[in-house]
């Protein structure tokens, strides 16, 4: 059976001449876009791409194809902006509720997508240092979703996101920079860069050292989350952040704890999510 994703991987073989090239811009494997050509073939009986050394050039079935191809995008393309007006998805405001550290970290990606595909929908975060402030911001009517670590006794809908791992920084020509991951309690006797009370992941590695068998002993506390790697690459201390917070090119040493220490990430909403927030929920789970 013809699907629109195997068309639409087809449109984008032939605009791009490349199967390269057109598994990058789909955001998929090239055996994954291959497979879905083969099937595609298949469905219309015969090869629809001649793969020539440096380019790909359509069959005739292929050419035979092509135009209903276009035609059944840009149908489904309609169909979706109008479904989109009806349920006020092409403009308005989406307000979210989040932690600091949620901001830097998950929020980019997701925030990119939701502009592509709704540029005319804004954003308004609520940024919160703690889930218990998330919680109660949430509660009293803050914001259409929340995005966090999973809220204990939530009465409302929750949306699992993932797992995000933590991991410790150290200056580059630390001692511990050792390796690739390193247990907690080896840094038992060391000053960390801690995070100020009230800030979740002051929690956060305030459970995990004490399931490691001691109390961390603070070298300096942060409001600022993006701070805390920074410090510990100066040689502060070590210091317990998510790893998607950190940046291509971070001049820091990374060790992954063992055991590991995670958290589960859930978008949240006081009942069922209106159409903006279902959007935003499905973007963030894709």
């Amino acid at each position: 059976m013809t699907t629109l994703r195997q068309l639409e991987y087809l449109v984008t073989v032939v605009d791009h001449g490349s199967f390269t090239k057109a598994a990058e811009l789909l955001h998929v494997t090239q055996p994954a876009l291959s497979h879905q050509i083969r099937a595609l073939e298949r469905s219309a009986g015969g090869p629809l791409l001649e793969r020539l050394p440096r380019n790909v050039r359509l069959t005739p079935t292929g050419r035979a194809m092509m135009p209903h191809a276009r035609a059944a995008l840009a149908d489904a393309e309609r169909a979706r902006c109008a479904a989109r007006q009806a349920a006020g998805l092409e403009v308005g405001e989406l307000q979210i509720a989040t932690l600091y550290s949620i901001t830097l970290g998950v929020l980019p990606a997701a925030l990119r997508k939701w502009r592509q595909a709704y540029p005319n929908v804004g954003i308004r975060l609520f940024e919160h240092r703690h889930t218990d402030e998330l919680i109660e911001a949430m509660n009293a009517g803050q914001a259409d979703l929340a995005v966090g670590p999973e809220p204990a006794g939530w009465q409302g809908k929750t949306y699992t996101l993932g797992t995000e791992e933590l991991v410790v920084v150290v200056a580059a020509d630390d001692p511990a920079a050792i390796g690739d991951t390193i247990s907690l309690k080896d840094l038992a006797d060391r000053s960390w860069v801690h995070y100020t009370p009230g800030h979740g992941l002051a929690d956060v590695l305030d459970r995990a050292c004490a399931q490691a068998g001691f109390e961390p002993r603070v070298a300096v506390r942060t409001e600022q989350t993006a701070a805390a790697p920074a410090l510990a690459t100066a040689g502060l201390g070590p210091a317990l952040v998510p790893d998607n917070i950190l940046p291509k090119g971070f001049e820091g040493h990374v060790l992954r704890p063992d055991p590991p220490v995670c958290r589960t990430l859930t978008a949240y909403t006081r009942g069922e999510p209106d159409p903006l927030a279902a959007a935003f929920i499905d973007v963030l789970q894709s």
